[in-house]
C-alpha cells in the first residue's frame, strides 16, 4: 500500500513538473512577423510597424522579417536610396530578404544589390516556409 501511495506521489510530482515546465515555455514564447512587399517605399511603413511591436511585445518580440519580390527588384541596385532603409531595418532589428525568382526574371545581378540584403531563392515560398514556423505574417 505504502508503494502505491509513493507511485501516485511521484507519478502526481513528475506531472506537476511537466505543466510547470510546459507553462514556463509558453511564456517565453517570441513573437515572429513576415511581410510580403512588392513596393520598396513601404519598407517605411515595415520598419516602423517592427519599431511597434518591439515595444509592445518587449522581451517577446522575435524575428522580423520584410520580403522584397516582384518588379520593384530592379530598384534595389539604388544603393544610396538603399542605404538609409538598411540603417533603419538594422536598429529596428528587420531583416530585409530579397526574392532571388524575381531578381532572376527581371534580370537583376545579385551582385548589383547591396550585401546587406539576404536573397532567397523564392521570396514567396520563403514567406510560406516561415508561416509554417508560426510566423504572422501580411502582404502589401
Amino acid at each position: 500500500m505504502k508503494k502505491l501511495i509513493l507511485g501516485v506521489f511521484l507519478l502526481t510530482l513528475a506531472f506537476s513538473n511537466a505543466l510547470i515546465a510546459q507553462t514556463s515555455t509558453h511564456e517565453h514564447h517570441s513573437h515572429n512577423y513576415v511581410v510580403l512587399t512588392k513596393k520598396i517605399p513601404q519598407l517605411q511603413p515595415i520598419i516602423l510597424t517592427a519599431e511597434a511591436l518591439a515595444e509592445e511585445d518587449g522581451e517577446s518580440f522575435g524575428d522580423f522579417q520584410a520580403i522584397i519580390c516582384g518588379k520593384t527588384v530592379q530598384e534595389l541596385t539604388d544603393k544610396e536610396m538603399m542605404k538609409s532603409f538598411i540603417e533603419k531595418a538594422e536598429e529596428a532589428h528587420v531583416k530585409i530578404v530579397v526574392c532571388g525568382f524575381s531578381l532572376k526574371k527581371f534580370k537583376v545581378n545579385k551582385e548589383d544589390i547591396p550585401e546587406e540584403l539576404e536573397v532567397v531563392d523564392n521570396g514567396i515560398l520563403h514567406d510560406f516556409q516561415l508561416q509554417k514556423k508560426g510566423y504572422l505574417s501580411i502582404e502589401l
